[in-house]
């Protein structure tokens, strides 16, 4: 392993527990503990815990602030928040592209946090301040922050034990502040998933403390720690985008299936004239998703074929241990992505077969 690798807060705790650590997007995280298909089930059907610390987290205050954010996302921040209330949105570049995919969180009318990749932590900070023209006050806060998510349907109960904050009222997409184990956090009813489930932010000083208290509490109902095998192979199941893979500068959220992150309406934002234009021409391709007919594994990259036609390539594609059957993604022409059209997925020099698919693959109960 690098020794330049970036480690979270949690490195030697994930040590301890015996995960199989690897290269991811600069840092070294867990990929695996007690295997990926064990860790996905444990989510789908009772708890899972992860360490997200690589995410980053931007603060964003002042008076500028909410300008400055409007500007940068093709969501509208402005209509659609109030103070605790959360909000996903792309931000583009003036060609429409994807710059990155992030989540912003209102604590103010003059204070937000977005959360952003972890790959794209430095691009994105320099990103936010190469369009700061309103004066808003920017902080990267990613190295002061501990990211821990709780997932599944159990989530609920084991969180409860662990704070005196009522997070039965707690909406999907909204949070609030309080302390988890005596720890100041901030409680954010979201995940990456599809299950019931929370993500907590605190300071990293407080990390180990709040890992090991929630660990504790899950391992009385059998909740496992999780890595990122089975964090993707969850969000596929779900058709949640992975940004470098599903998203990136080349696709547009109209491509990708957002059209719902897109406030038209708004007076300005960057890649608004570019989006526009694309959706009155009408997009030539869409994101689908596609089932493997026979038990082979796409991957990303594959090159995909109809009736010997070159239509495009896998961006996602794995095992999906809750449905038993091989999945993926893939960028294809519009007239070739309706739903039951064959296509065929070129692995190694042969193709095989499979067809698209309604997304998302699984809906969680």
């Amino acid at each position: 392993m690098q020794e330049s690798l970036k480690r979270t807060p949690l490195y030697d705790i994930h040590k301890k527990l015996g995960a199989k650590l690897i290269e991811f997007g600069g840092w070294e995280m867990p990929v695996q503990y007690s295997g990926i298909i064990d860790e996905h089930l444990a989510v789908r059907s009772n708890l899972g815990i992860f360490d997200l610390s690589h995410m980053g987290e931007i603060e964003i205050r002042g008076a500028g602030a909410l300008p400055l954010i409007q500007k940068l996302i093709t969501n509208d921040a402005e209509h659609k928040l109030v103070d605790g209330r959360i909000l996903y949105s792309p931000m583009c570049n003036e060609t429409g592209g994807i710059v990155d995919d992030v989540v912003v969180y209102r604590f103010q009318a003059d204070r937000y946090m977005l959360v952003v990749n972890a790959t794209n932590i430095g691009m994105d900070f320099d990103w936010i301040c190469g369009h700061n023209d309103t004066g808003a006050e920017i902080a990267n806060r990613s190295d002061e922050t501990v990211l821990i998510a709780l997932q599944g349907r159990n989530a609920p109960t084991v969180l409860q034990n662990l704070t005196n904050t009522e997070i039965s009222a707690l909406k999907y997409f909204w949070f609030t502040e309080g302390k988890v184990a005596g720890v100041p956090t901030v409680i954010s009813r979201t995940g990456y998933t599809g299950e019931a489930g929370f993500e907590l932010y605190a300071n990293a000083d407080c990390g180990t403390d709040l890992w090991n208290a929630i660990y504790e509490a899950a391992a009385t109902i059998s909740g496992k720690p999780v890595g990122l095998g089975a964090r993707d192979t969850l969000r596929l199941e779900m058709k949640y985008c992975l940004y470098g893979n599903d998203i990136n500068e080349t696709t547009t959220p109209l491509e990708a299936g957002l059209n719902w992150t897109i406030a038209f309406d708004k007076k300005d934002f960057i890649g608004r004239d570019a989006l526009i234009k694309q959706r009155t021409q009408g997009i030539k391709r869409r994101l689908a998703g596609f089932q493997m007919l026979n038990r082979s594994v796409a991957r990303p990259h594959y090159a995909v074929y109809n009736k010997n036609q070159h239509v495009g390539a896998v961006t996602s594609g794995l095992p999906s241990p809750s449905l038993k059957c091989n999945i993926g993604l893939a960028y294809l022409p519009v007239e070739h992505s309706k739903i039951n059209t064959k296509i065929e997925i070129d692995i190694r020099g042969k193709r095989h077969p499979a067809k698209v698919v309604r997304t998302p693959f699984y809906q969680p109960d």
